[in-house]
């Protein structure tokens, strides 16, 4: 066996073994929903925070802060320090999905809206099983492949025409968002196979709050802050909600049912982003969303229920 079988074993002998489980998929499926409910408040809730915080000060006191309450956590439940073997992986999670993904897309919304914004989403599901097959070595069969790059298609289209079909000056930030985080989940994935989500989380939190609070203290010194209840308000679900519940909720979706099945969950973020920027950004939403909607909602059935 080599080096890298030794990697993978772990996470693919947990598929494997999930996907003759039929009782397992049900609960990791509902963990990775809830997890993708969670992510789709990201967006409008950066908007609420920028109310308040320049961009880098959003982002390193929302890590900062999810970083103090996962420590108090760990520390509470007196949990031992993770291997050596795991600090790499705890590293790509906490810089693809903790630092990079929110330092990537709070600075594209500040020209992008979440409509167009929610392209990264889109993508991100399909970005997320290519690099989880190439991880883990394993081949979805083809029925996945095609149903999954008919959601990102639908996604895609969907998006890019609620956003007027114009590029922004932040795609940029949000490609290579998307890049960053499909390499965190595919990584978070592997070691909540072999470690409970809340650890991955609450460690690769534990990782970045150094840099978090120094990054706080010089940004806070060098941005314009002023504090309204919309800017708290999205700082505190930033912190709570999408980085210490979401994350905890999405990587143990993906240990149980798979890094390719959960992800395809994702599919239905962008969708559930538009609702929230309607509802509490009062932006529009087109008649086009139901039908969206509805064929996303298909794609997601043929992912589930193909082989993986």
């Amino acid at each position: 066996m080599t080096a890298q079988d030794s990697a993978t074993l772990p996470m693919t002998i947990a598929v494997d073994a999930n996907s003759r489980a039929g009782s397992v998929l049900p609960r990791g499926g509902l963990l990775a929903a809830l997890g993708v409910v969670s992510f789709s408040l990201t967006f409008p809730g950066t908007v609420w925070g920028l109310e308040s915080f320049g961009p880098w000060s959003l982002v390193s006191l929302r890590i900062a802060l999810s970083a103090l309450i996962a420590g108090a956590l760990l520390l509470g439940q007196r949990v031992p320090v993770p291997d050596r073997a795991h600090w790499a992986g705890l590293a790509v999670v906490a810089g693809g999905s903790l630092v990079g993904f929110p330092l990537l897309t709070t600075l594209a919304l500040e020209t992008s809206t979440t409509s167009h914004a929610a392209v990264v989403i889109g993508l991100l599901p399909l970005a997320t099983a290519a690099l989880g097959a190439a991880r883990t070595g394993r081949r979805p069969s083809h029925a996945f492949w095609a149903a999954a790059l008919a959601g990102a298609a639908v996604v895609a289209v969907f998006t890019v025409q609620q956003s007027g079909g114009a590029l922004s000056a932040g795609d940029l930030y949000l490609f290579a968002a998307l890049l960053v985080c499909a390499a965190a989940y595919v990584e978070g994935g592997r070691l909540a196979s072999v470690m409970p989500g809340r650890q991955v989380v609450g460690w690769a939190l534990v990782l970045c709050l150094p840099f978090a609070l120094a990054g706080s203290a010089v940004a806070l010194s060098y941005e314009p802050w002023h504090l309204t209840a919309h800017g708290v308000a999205g700082l505190v679900w930033l912190a709570a909600g999408s980085n210490c519940f979401g994350l905890y909720v999405w990587y143990r979706g993906l240990a149980a049912v798979g890094v390719t099945k959960a992800s395809q969950l994702q599919l239905a973020q962008p969708l559930l982003t538009l609702v929230w920027s309607v509802l509490l950004l009062g932006e529009h939403l087109s008649p086009a969303a139901p039908l969206a909607a509805a064929g996303v909602l298909v794609c997601i059935a043929v992912t589930q229920r193909a082989r993986s």
